[in-house]
């Protein structure tokens, strides 16, 4: 079995329950790991055999594209494309963090993270 990271994916996505955060957008950044057997794409050498690490950079970036007003929405649209469109791998994580969020204090960011596992 093998790990394989997308860390700090950066996007400007309109996501947010405040009408104000559909029309002026904020910085995000998303974590992506996902489990899989490397073996074939080890012993081969083939992109055929291994996780296309674009592939999951496309997914997460035309998922951020799309509107939601919950974080968890944005998890779980990726997570279902993941193990949908990649059926090598058996187990993903997904962690969306907004950059500075409105939310009347000095906080960096909030972070929902999220899991699915292949049934």
């Amino acid at each position: 079995m093998g790990l394989i990271k997308l860390k700090n994916i950066r996007t400007f996505s309109f996501h947010g329950c405040l009408e104000e955060e559909g029309k002026i957008g904020s910085d995000y950044s998303v974590e992506l790991r996902a489990k899989a057997d490397f073996l074939k794409a080890a012993a081969t050498d083939d992109l055929a055999m291994a996780v296309d690490y674009v592939h999951l950079h496309k997914i997460v970036v035309e998922e951020m594209d799309i509107r939601s007003k919950l974080l968890e929405h944005v998890c779980q649209r990726i997570l279902n494309r993941v193990l949908h469109e990649i059926p090598v791998i058996v187990h993903v994580t997904v962690a969306v963090s907004k950059i500075n969020p409105p939310i009347g204090g000095d906080v960096e960011l909030v972070t929902v993270e999220m899991e699915e596992f292949r049934a």
